[in-house]
């Protein structure tokens, strides 16, 4: 009984051990929280802006091709030279065009005159007819004498139309020459600057050859390209902050002037025209920057 009476005390006693050490230490209550606060889940932060390449682009840049097969014997613009609307940049050799040009005139001109003779002719030959007609009512002319008087009004009146039909012809031809006369000159379809010269005085050209490049200064555009799923959406003149690449020191503003209806399926992206607020002078199309999209909401001044 002595023994058993111990083995209850032992007992006993390791129960209040057990329940004092229940307690959380300052340790175990400091990292508590500390679990409880790394299990809440975390608050989605604002979209960060990104930077898009781009390259200024303008409007209208083209290369101009030669419109006729030639000989440049005259170039009347060169590299950085400005041009009017329908100015010319070079002139390709014309003489072979302007002798057929001249040919194809005086045939039309022996047209036109076979057309007045013809007239007169015609005129004649119905004067005889009527004669004819009117003798053989009488009884005084024959039957051969009245047909061979229809026959020569009719042979008249097809001459004419046959002549006139020819002047029709030799004036589209000479309208067709006048117009590669035209072609014989490299013009400009808009104005704008030379930005390239293709070609050298003295150079055979074909049909189709790129002689210059042209292109508009301004308005002076980015273009670039934003993701379907970006959370800031684009919209027209929204504002848009982008650097040169060669020096982001150095920036400038634009606004949004057309966002693209569709979506790109390759990259997931749309396309996004901006036109820039105005542009330094040292700012030319083909320069390599970056937009940061989306733009600042306050923008410093551009330095």
């Amino acid at each position: 009984m002595k023994s058993w009476g111990i083995f209850l005390a032992g007992v006993l006693a390791a129960a209040l051990a057990a329940g004092c050490t229940s307690e959380p230490g300052p340790d175990q209550a400091a990292a508590a929280p500390a679990r409880t606060a790394a299990a809440a889940p975390a608050t989605p932060s604002a979209p960060t802006a990104r930077m898009i390449p781009a390259v200024l682009t303008v409007e209208h840049e083209v290369d101009v091709l030669a419109e006729h097969d030639g000989e440049v014997i005259e170039l009347a613009a060169d590299e950085g030279s400005k041009a009017e609307a329908g100015g010319v940049l070079a002139r390709l050799d014309d003489r072979q065009v302007e002798a057929a040009l001249e040919q194809a005139r005086a045939d039309l001109k022996i047209s036109e005159y076979n057309v007045k003779y013809n007239e007169a002719e015609l005129h004649a030959n119905q004067a005889r007819l009527e004669r004819a007609q009117l003798m053989f009512k009488e009884g005084l002319g024959s039957k051969a004498d009245l047909d061979t008087a229809e026959f020569m009004a009719k042979g008249s009146a097809y001459d004419l139309e046959s002549w006139k039909a020819k002047v029709d012809k030799c004036r589209a031809e000479v309208k067709s020459l006048e117009i590669d006369v035209q072609k014989t000159r490299v013009r400009a379809p808009f104005g704008g600057v030379v930005s390239r010269r293709y070609v050298r005085q003295g150079d055979v050209v074909m049909k189709g050859t790129k002689c210059f490049r042209l292109s508009q200064l301004s308005p002076l555009l980015v273009e670039f390209q934003v993701p379907e799923t970006d959370a800031h959406k684009p919209a027209a003149d929204q504002p848009v902050r982008g650097t040169l690449m060669s020096d982001p020191n150095r920036s400038f503003d634009a606004r949004i002037t057309r966002v693209g209806p569709v979506v790109d399926a390759a990259s997931g992206s749309y396309d996004v025209t901006a036109a820039l607020v105005n542009p330094a002078p040292e700012l030319k199309p083909g320069m390599a920057v970056r937009i940061t999209w989306p733009a600042p909401s306050s923008s410093s001044p551009r330095p």
